[in-house]
């Protein structure tokens, strides 16, 4: 794998075959490397990447994963990815080759892994990052298998327990807020909407419409590299429309006229760190229990199942993309349910 110096510039480059994915031979040259060993792994890599071949690093498959997820996922779901790769997956694995990788290093990775002090939902998402491009391996690359479903998981795909606040506590903590209108307001559509946070910060005046009582949700917030970005809700059951309650479409429009937002603004201008300190400092003001902010969205289907509505509505109303999920998420909380039909069997015996 020869590199030459560039005597006029000071620098190497490298120059040399390859056959590209209709298996035409074409010339590659690059120039402008500091030293002769850089020019040398450029080329390496470039070849690894060309030949799609199963012994390259698993550095370089993540480098060819992300391009081609690239146009596939959203920014946010990418940036999300992105960061679990560059701080628990290419540490440990980088270096080494895709197909050298087998159950035991991952499983001396999950030990590592788990003497950390992290939930178990992350441990789970942090091994099905894991799995997901050996997957892709195997499916594109060659890879024979993938060694993660010999060593199996770590983690759960939901916390075993879900806080949230009954409707007592929930109008002690909103009693509490006198002195941020912004604030109290945006937990108040929380709770009475059950919306996600990303899709609370997307809302605009435009999405409201207060005469019909319903609010349109169709796109979602996230704070990226210090930049506001706009993008599609989190499903395709995502894109709804809310029926609002008339008590909340007054306090919307009191709110909507007092702050003179334009119809195009955001409704609430703040990232969903602020909103959580702001969460933490009034429940200590209320004495309510602390829960996260995420939890009001649980503390809204808790109220809806309280009321005796159906998991098909509450899944319709909250954007699940399944009445399944809904019930895998929330089947704790439907056990009078139970009850119900057995004293209209009962009825029907009479």
């Amino acid at each position: 794998m020869p590199a030459f110096k560039d005597e006029l510039r000071g620098t190497w480059y490298v120059k040399f075959y390859y056959n590209d994915w209709q298996g035409v031979k074409k010339q590659k040259f690059k120039r402008g490397f500091p030293s002769k060993k850089d020019a040398q792994s450029y080329e390496r890599k470039f070849l690894e990447e060309k030949s799609q071949d199963i012994n390259m690093t698993f550095q370089n498959l993540s480098e060819i994963y992300f391009a081609d997820m690239k146009e596939r996922l959203k920014s946010s779901t990418l940036h999300s990815k992105k960061h679990i790769f560059d701080t628990k997956l290419l540490p440990y694995f980088g270096y080494m080759s895709v197909s050298d990788i087998q159950p035991t290093d991952i499983r001396n990775w999950q030990n590592e892994l788990m003497k950390q002090n992290y939930s178990k939902t992350y441990l789970k998402n942090v091994n099905n990052q894991l799995t997901a491009i050996l997957n892709y391996a195997v499916r594109y690359y060659g890879l024979r298998k993938n060694p993660c479903h010999q060593a199996g998981s770590i983690g759960k795909n939901k916390a075993e327990e879900m806080n949230f606040w009954t409707r007592e506590e929930f109008e002690q903590f909103i009693q509490s807020i006198t002195d941020n209108e912004n604030v109290r307001m945006s937990f108040m559509v929380l709770y009475w909407t059950g919306m996600r946070e990303g899709e609370l910060f997307a809302l605009t005046p435009e999405d409201i419409d207060l005469k019909e009582k319903k609010l349109r949700i169709n796109k979602t917030y996230q704070r990226l590299h210090g930049q506001d970005i706009i993008t599609s809700p989190k499903t395709t059951k995502s894109n709804r429309m809310v029926p609002l309650p008339s008590f909340l479409c007054d306090e919307l429009r009191d709110y909507i006229h007092s702050k003179k937002i334009a119809k195009s603004e955001r409704l609430f201008p703040f990232t969903k760190n602020y909103l959580s300190r702001a969460m933490t400092h009034y429940c200590d003001v209320s004495q309510v229990k602390r829960i996260r902010v995420h939890d009001i969205r649980h503390s809204h289907v808790s109220l809806l199942i309280h009321l005796g509505f159906s998991p098909l509505i509450i899944a319709e109303r909250v954007g699940h993309e399944k009445v399944a999920t809904t019930l895998n998420t929330y089947s704790h909380l439907f056990p009078h349910q139970q009850e119900v039909l057995i004293a209209a069997l009962e009825e029907l015996g009479n």
